[in-house]
């Protein structure tokens, strides 16, 4: 792969549906609740999938109580168990291998989330000093991802997750590094419901940060770390977050935002925010 082609854009990493056997609607568990309007059990498959395997309501999702569906993003990990670790098979036609596929898929959608976070960090410039480390471990998950079920679903995803972390970290400092001024320190930081409207926040972290409902409109986001950071019902109305590192199409479902609202180019401005 050379130097110019972006890593986070390749087409293994975006949720392809017609490549899988509806895996989030099946093998998911969900409960009834402002996300949904009905109870399911994990490898009960939604009323609303159809036998093509795509949704029948998924135009209308929020209109149908099915919040939770619109903010899912599976990082391709759904074709890849369709496509390459069942090869091609699905839960219908083989109902013996329907267990083991379930059990798999929530194990690669985590490798894969993993695999987005380093290609937004090999995407970085100024990460470049742990490129080499970086690719590296791209190459592991991803080769990782394509081993067997038997393997996959002894994979230790949190050691996995730990050797990983400290890279992401660093090339999240060194990206940030560039940002002139103070950068402010919010990791980890519990800010439910804060009043944040306008807070200068350029370059700042905010990894793993509670910013459930919080205040963020009109806020300057750019550039700030965002990997992890709980973003449900946070307001985003005419904040900016372009260059927002590690920043994921659900955090962006899960908040509200407005025609305002600036986002990075590699992301899409979710249809159900405000005109």
């Amino acid at each position: 792969m050379s130097e110019r082609t972006s890593y986070a854009a390749q087409p293994g990493l975006q949720s392809d549906c017609g490549n899988c056997f509806g895996l989030c609607c099946v093998a998911l568990p969900f409960s009834r609740s402002s996300d949904f309007p009905v109870d399911k059990s994990a490898g009960t498959p939604c009323g609303s999938l159809q036998e093509d395997f795509r949704c029948g309501i998924h135009r209308r999702l929020r209109d149908q109580g099915y919040n939770g569906c619109t903010v899912f993003d599976c990082f391709g990990a759904g074709q890849k168990v369709s496509q390459v670790t069942f090869k091609g098979v699905s839960w219908r036609e083989e109902p013996d291998s329907a267990r083991a596929m379930y059990e798999v898929f929530p194990v690669v959608r985590q490798l894969h989330e993993l695999l987005k976070y380093v290609a937004q960090a090999l995407d970085l410039p100024a990460a470049g000093p742990v490129h080499g480390d970086l690719r590296r471990a791209y190459e592991r998950l991803d080769a990782l991802t394509r081993d067997t079920a038997e393997v996959l679903l002894a994979v230790d995803v949190d050691a996995l997750r730990g050797e990983v972390n400290p890279l992401l970290l660093r090339a999240s400092e060194l990206a940030r590094a560039a940002v002139p001024g103070r950068k402010k320190n919010h990791r980890g930081a519990h800010l439910m419901g804060s009043r944040l409207r306008g807070a200068k926040l350029r370059g700042a972290s905010l990894r793993g940060a509670l910013l459930i409902a919080a205040d963020l409109s009109g806020s300057d986001l750019r550039d700030a770390d965002l990997i992890g950071a709980d973003m449900r019902d946070t307001n985003l109305c005419g904040a900016d977050l372009r260059g927002a590192l590690f920043l994921t199409q659900p955090q962006l479902n899960a908040a509200r935002g407005d025609a305002r609202t600036k986002v990075p180019q590699s992301l899409q401005r979710p249809p159900h925010w405000a005109d």
